[in-house]
């Protein structure tokens, strides 16, 4: 609805899911092994936060808060170390952890292959993105290495 608002004639889906890769023979084992890297301190706190943010919902400015939150500098590098970086570390000999560190970086290699793909159609055109807090970090930093793309600071619009 924003998009039709805003007068644009048409979204572009960027999410890609031929990252997706044949699920371990033991899926078992590895969702075990997953479910203990992400049994970590940072993980606690970021499930701390979210509690936090989903219960002054209802207040005034309490969804933006959250988008605030979501889109802090920070937040990003709580999530690598709840999920993606404890994840690298965890230590099962079929490498559960980097098989899904692996994959999950492929999908957002892909899903930023496909923004840049659409904003190569009409260079100079502006293009809002929107993505799950835990594809941000990755987006970001990735996207900053294109040329001819500059990121529009995510704070100053949540204003």
């Amino acid at each position: 609805m924003l998009a039709a608002r805003l007068g644009h004639e048409r979204l572009w889906s960027i999410d890609d899911h031929s990252a997706d890769t044949p699920e371990p023979t033991d899926r078992a084992a590895a969702e075990a092994a997953i479910m203990r890297a992400w049994d970590n301190p940072a993980a606690r706190a970021q499930r701390a936060q979210d509690q936090q943010h989903e219960a002054r919902l209802t207040q005034p400015d309490g969804l933006l808060g959250m988008y605030r939150t979501l889109n802090d500098p920070q937040t990003p590098t709580l999530a690598y170390e709840a999920d993606f970086g404890a994840a690298l570390v965890e230590p099962s000999p079929q490498g559960f952890g980097r098989r899904y560190v692996g994959y999950w970086e492929t999908r957002n290699l892909r899903m930023v292959a496909n923004i840049r793909d659409v904003l190569a159609r009409q260079p100079g055109t502006r293009l809002l993105t929107i993505v799950g807090a835990s594809h941000k970090g990755y987006v970001d930093a990735y996207l900053n290495q294109m040329h001819d793309v500059r990121l529009a600071d995510a704070a100053a619009v949540l204003r």
